[in-house]
């Protein structure tokens, strides 16, 4: 517990209130829901077999898949019709570089956002002390964003595929008994696919995440705080202009520079009189 007390001391838990420190937290939340609801899916579908022989006949024919969906190694033994006898039938399609790279790319983002948020809070100091550690930042959130757009696109095209894959109605086409016009095959049930169709959604929220936290980040490097100074030498230029010159109290104007020198329009003297000449 002081150990506990004293890392609660040496944080600043404030910067979890700002935007940078919050997304943060966000990142990491959701990079878990998105390689949970994907590598952790296992789904089944359901074929009948109706044999012109009945005893031969299955018509609860169970089929297994999971990630990675390498669903050309997923076989069943599917009724042969010809007597009681079975025979193996496997599905078609590989899958598995799609799935793999979006969970990677989940778990990678997960473990790093769990990092920058500790750096935040217990290493701010360290953190700000040169440029070079936002800059690292500001260069990983990008690359995050994009490969969280690339991922999730093969993904979820990747998974309208596994769904054309393991359709109960193209699953029979792949079953040699289905094909005889004496026996009769259709579906069961389908699988549920609620948890890999959260996973897409999830993929292209961590997007947007990363992608919107790219501004947060690029505040924290030089390049935005040099941008900021030169700005605001620029505004103190233009403000220096307009005070070379005041307007006393009476609201005329006076220029603050050498007049010194007469002008020939000057007046000297008093007024001049002119005589009357007779």
């Amino acid at each position: 517990m002081d150990t506990v007390d004293q890392l609660a001391s040496v944080g600043t838990f404030h910067v979890l209130k700002l935007p940078l420190g919050f997304i943060r937290v966000l990142e990491w939340l959701f990079s878990i829901f998105a390689f949970a609801t994907c590598g952790g899916y296992s789904g089944q579908l359901r074929v009948s077999v109706d044999c012109m022989e009945k005893a031969s006949s299955n018509l609860s024919l169970g089929i297994d898949f999971a990630y990675p969906f390498r669903l050309h190694q997923v076989s069943f033994e599917a009724p042969a019709c010809e007597g009681i006898r079975t025979e193996p039938v496997f599905l078609i399609g590989d899958y598995s570089s799609s799935a793999e790279f979006f969970v990677t790319i989940a778990v990678f983002a997960f473990l790093y956002s769990l990092m920058a948020t500790i750096v935040y809070i217990f290493f701010q100091n360290k953190y700000h002390e040169n440029n070079r550690a936002p800059l690292i930042d500001f260069v990983v959130t990008v690359v995050f964003s994009f490969l969280w757009l690339v991922s999730s696109s093969a993904w979820a095209k990747a998974l309208s595929e596994v769904k054309l894959a393991t359709d109960p109605d193209e699953v029979q086409l792949l079953i040699p008994a289905c094909k005889v016009q004496t026996n009769k095959c259709g579906s069961v049930h389908g699988p549920k696919w609620s948890g890999l169709n959260t996973s897409v959604a999830f993929g292209f929220l961590n997007f947007v995440l990363w992608a919107g936290n790219i501004w947060f980040v690029f505040k924290e490097t030089g390049w935005h705080r040099g941008a900021s100074k030169f700005a605001g030498g620029e505004s103190e230029k233009q403000a220096s202009t307009f005070t070379q010159g005041s307007f006393d109290h009476s609201g005329s104007y006076t220029n603050q520079g050498n007049l010194g020198q007469p002008s020939e329009y000057s007046q000297v003297g008093g007024p001049t009189s002119y005589p009357n000449q007779m």
